[in-house]
């Protein structure tokens, strides 16, 4: 039989089956909230709409015609766009939910999403995170912050920050996306996508007045603490979630007998708040703001050498967004978001044995546009379609001052020209059907446009003499770029509880300002990117198949990809000097496969086993070489007991395998070893109790042999044994 999901992003019941969707009946447990296995519980299967104490973000109070207030049975809050539940859907998803953050006490995102399956998390700095999916990362994975684009016109090439300028007291889940998402997305989501979904009050609309919340973290291997209070509360129209939180993080103590990291000190602190008001029985609008600040973070790779410290890094986001059903002849379900998105880093870099000193700032404010829809087609399934409009608009500056005196001395060639614009519009439409009652499958297309102006000063070679030097020269540029791509993809139950899935999608990223116009010193210890005006964007196509099981006893999945990615744009040695290694920008054939599992096991009386285990292989084609930082095989293997009284006991080892396939650039980068990034394997435990209703502490000892280890690609080295002490009162 179909069901219709019904979304709760604030609550964990049982699965509540529906006959509205387009989706086929599949035994699922009551319970799929588990973490490190790679299928997490299915947010699209969590809560009964028609109980008012579940209302969800997605699943609100029943409309006249029967249907749930706002259910679209798709993620209205962006990011899986599907009236499928990860079950039932062909590509390889998953979602860790809030009672997995909570257990992981992440103090920022590294920690809340490292050990995913398949998601490496690399640092170059302690305040950073970049995520790696199917082995790329930042330019060519989307990150959204409720439906909203994270990626901006300045994202530069390689591991960045920026993902660590969320903060994890005001999320509700993170979904993760494998593979290319360029149709429901556009631009960038090339390995993948990942969404972060923030909290809304726990029982909105339910008159239930209102209840605040305190949480605070302390941890031993940096004498660290995070903290944040909440307050939400709701009546029948109106529901209302906030807070804020601050963090300060002292050197990080290593493993073994490396003592402690310089430069890896930092602190931050967070504002957010999100207000939903009821318009009447068929729609909703949301407005919500988000602020978050970094200071003194510093490149620890660069120690003793150099300092370059970030301060601040700051990221600001504000959105108002409708929600309605029941369009009569028009469509069934719309959803209109318009956003800001700032973000804004300043830089402070010195090389020790200069007396300069060069302050920079890049201030990149981004303006979003999003119409999303679904249609009913009775039989013939559902279609959900789009469009999406943003528009980025850059300032930078760059000036030199002597270290002596505080005296400007000259000014600098900016990190990106400061009259920079990158507009991007997308149309797209995904169809999803049940073609027999075993066999399902969803095509979509979508037709993006990106266009980029900016002036960057490039050296010109004006009068043929190959004895004398360039002369730096601005010139404007105002490429702009058209894309076609489409995605496909069948499900087929093989038996009950077992889906074969396949899959196949295209995927497009448009080469952006860093890519085009940045002189960017953030490279490596001693580099430098160049401009790089006649690039020509990425495109990608990715096979997929695999097996998905559920059943009381056992859950999980299987994946085998294989991803080609024609003219990806790579660095390539320009020149040097002034000892300063330039970089510029080719397009070269490269490509990516490799397989990610996930599972756990019932053992009985409230235990189960788990696991997860990733391998990727990296080539660039044309340099005959691998690709830089592919990550190392890893995996994730432990036990865990759960009562439901919400007290936990997990044991788990992460282990990582040795990463000596090295590119030319990896070679040059201190954060690696020349002989490759040696492999580890940590030992953990997690322990948690509820103490009454309104209490709970956790116990989290991470790495209890104290093993000195690397994650591959990183400036920080993981921390040696360290106890993280948590305590939650809710009144």
């Amino acid at each position: 039989m179909p069901r219709q999901p019904a979304v709760d992003s604030n609550s964990g019941g049982a699965t509540t089956p529906g006959d509205s969707s387009p989706n086929r009946s599949t035994p699922f447990p009551d319970n799929l909230d588990f973490p490190d296995d790679g299928f997490a519980r299915d947010p699209s299967n969590l809560s009964d709409p028609s109980n008012p104490a579940n209302w969800g973000e997605d699943a609100d109070r029943p409309g006249p015609s029967g249907e749930s207030l706002l259910d679209f049975g798709i993620q209205l809050d962006g990011g899986l766009r599907s009236s499928r539940s990860l079950f039932d859907d062909p590509t390889h998803r998953s979602v860790i939910d809030l009672q997995q953050i909570t257990e992981r006490a992440p103090v920022d995102m590294f920690d809340a999403i490292q050990r995913e399956v398949g998601v490496l998390v690399q640092r170059t700095q302690r305040g950073a995170a970049a995520p790696f999916i199917r082995g790329l990362t930042g330019q060519q994975v989307l990150i959204m912050v409720d439906g909203i684009r994270l990626n901006n016109a300045t994202f530069r090439a390689g591991p960045n920050q920026y993902f660590n300028t969320i903060d994890p007291g005001m999320v509700q889940r993170i979904e993760v996306l494998r593979g290319p998402q360029t149709v429901l997305y556009g631009s960038d989501a090339i390995g993948g996508a990942i969404n972060i979904v923030t909290r809304s009050a726990s029982n909105r609309f339910t008159s239930y007045g209102g209840q605040a919340s305190w949480v605070n973290r302390y941890s031993s291997a940096d004498n660290g603490f995070y903290t944040r209070a909440n307050y939400e509360g709701s009546t029948q129209d109106v529901a209302v979630f906030g807070g804020g939180g601050y963090g300060n993080f002292n050197d990080l103590d290593r493993g073994g007998d490396l003592g402690r990291q310089p430069w890896t000190s930092y602190s931050h602190w967070a504002g957010d708040g999100k207000i939903e008001y009821l318009l009447d029985e068929r729609s909703m609008l949301t407005v919500a703001f988000q602020h978050f600040v970094q200071e003194d973070v510093a490149r620890s790779d660069r120690f003793p050498s150099r300092l370059t410290i970030f301060d601040p890094q700051q990221r600001t986001l504000a959105y108002v967004r409708y929600q309605g059903i029941d369009f009569d002849e028009w469509f069934d379900r719309v959803m209109f978001t318009a956003s800001y998105h700032r973000q804004k880093e300043g830089v402070f870099d010195q090389r020790l044995n200069s007396t300069n000193q060069d302050l920079s700032e890049v201030d990149n404010h981004s303006f979003g546009l999003n119409l999303l829809m679904s249609s009913d087609l009775g039989p013939a399934g559902r279609l959900t379609y789009g469009v999406d409009m943003n528009y980025d608009s850059v300032d930078s500056v760059k000036d030199r001052y002597n270290a002596t005196t505080g005296l400007f001395v000259e000014p600098r060639t900016p990190t990106y020209p400061d009259d920079g614009v990158y507009a991007q519009t997308g149309v797209y439409g995904q169809w999803e059907v049940d073609l027999t009652p075993r066999l399902s499958g969803q095509a979509g297309v979508r037709y993006t446009h990106v266009y980029a102006a900016a002036t960057p000063v490039i050296g010109v070679d004006d009068d043929n003499d190959p004895n004398t030097a360039p002369v730096d020269t601005p010139i404007r540029i105002s490429p702009d770029f058209d894309n076609w791509s489409a995605s496909s993809g069948l499900t087929y139950e093989l038996l009950p509880g077992l889906q074969l899935a396949a899959s196949v999608a295209e995927g497009f990223r448009a080469p952006n300002l860093d890519d085009l116009a940045a002189t960017n010193e953030n490279v490596q210890q001693n580099a430098a990117d160049t401009p790089s005006v006649n690039l020509r964007p990425e495109k990608s196509i990715s096979y997929d198949v695999g097996f998905k099981t559920e059943s009381r006893l056992m859950r999980g999945q299987v994946y085998y990809f294989w991803t080609d990615i024609e003219d990806m744009i790579l660095r390539t040695t320009a020149a040097g000097g002034a000892g300063t290694t330039l970089f510029s920008r080719t397009n070269r054939d490269a490509r990516v496969n490799g397989f990610e599992l996930g599972g756990a096991v019932e053992a009985g009386g409230n235990w189960e086993l788990y696991g997860n285990l990733s391998y990727y292989l990296g080539d660039d084609i044309v340099n005959n070489e691998p690709l830089s930082r592919i990550p190392p095989t890893q995996g994730v293997l432990g036990t865990r007991w759960r009562d439901p009284c919400g007290n936990y006991a997990d044991f788990y080892a992460w282990m990582s395998g040795r990463q000596d396939r090295l590119n030319s650039q990896d070679l040059t980068d201190s954060r690696i070893p020349n002989t490759g990034t040696p492999g580890f394997a940590t030992f953990n435990l997690r322990l948690g109790k509820q103490i009454n209703e309104w209490q709970r502490v956790s116990l989290n000892l991470e790495n209890l042999l104290d093993k000195a280890y690397r994650v591959h690609g990183s400036g920080v080295d993981g921390p040696g044994f360290s106890a993280i002490v948590s305590y939650e009162i809710t009144r």
